[in-house]
């Protein structure tokens, strides 16, 4: 059980992969082959629950791409559950505030450093390996927080100072949306808040993560020195390499 994501980013060094937002462990198989560092689930907008989220978890067996689960709130139980099914990260929303990343942290450890319950179940081997998981789950687990509010960048310092927390994402459209700018990711408000962030984790000591829209967002962000970046998602490469094509095929540039 080790976390080659988590270590990665504490030796300072970059990490790409993917969100995916449909219910098919095909696509997870299809794409974690290219190897990425990590995929991430997205149970807060994608169509699927718990049954499937396992499934699509089988999908990366026996691959070295990390998985992780965005939940759709920060909530205790959900972060648990995803855990449970054989999450490595998670990523809480919409997080405000330290109490919020306090919660976040802590619903992702074992006691003495969080409250997540013990339990037999696909994560451990349904038990058969409860014991080592259980020893160095603490340390292996990654804790990502999204900062997407104008409240969330207020208070970023206290953020980005709550033991646990190993990246701060930043979600580019909910951030530009909050700040009454949405879709102009390039404007002056969106930018000098992505600074903000990258400054305040630099100094926490904090990684920094961003989900941009295609390749080249991604490689000018890594080049910024993100370490968390994620190159679109299934349904944007699903979308645009079939635009593409019948552009092209009716006759387009």
């Amino acid at each position: 059980m080790k976390n080659s994501a988590k270590r990665k980013i504490l030796n300072g060094e970059a990490t790409v992969g993917n969100w995916i937002n449909l219910p098919s462990p095909s696509i997870v198989e299809i794409l974690a082959g290219i190897g990425m560092d990590w995929l991430v689930l997205d149970t807060e907008h994608g169509s699927y629950g718990e049954e499937a989220l396992e499934g699509m978890m089988r999908g990366l067996r026996g691959t070295d791409v990390v998985p992780i689960v965005r939940v759709a709130e920060t909530d205790a139980a959900l972060i648990k559950k995803a855990l449970d099914r054989g999450a490595y990260g998670i990523i809480c929303p919409l997080v405000n505030s330290a109490e919020e990343a306090r919660l976040a942290v802590s619903a992702c450890k074992y006691p003495p450093d969080g409250v997540r319950g013990v339990a037999g179940t696909r994560a451990s081997d349904y038990g058969g390996n409860l014991v080592d998981y259980f020893r160095g789950w603490n340390s292996e687990v990654l804790v990502i927080c999204q900062v997407e509010t104008r409240t969330a960048l207020e208070n970023v310092e206290e953020i980005a100072a709550v033991p646990g927390v190993d990246v701060l994402f930043i979600g580019p459209y909910d951030l530009s949306a909050n700040l009454g700018v949405f879709g102009d990711i390039e404007s002056r408000p969106v930018q000098e808040a992505i600074e903000r962030v990258l400054s305040v984790a630099r100094e926490a000591g904090v990684a920094v993560g961003y989900y941009a829209s295609d390749e080249k967002e991604a490689r000018r962000q890594l080049d910024r020195g993100m370490q968390f970046v994620a190159v679109g998602s299934d349904v944007r490469f699903l979308s645009v390499a079939a635009a593409e094509a019948y552009r092209y095929i009716r006759g387009g540039e």
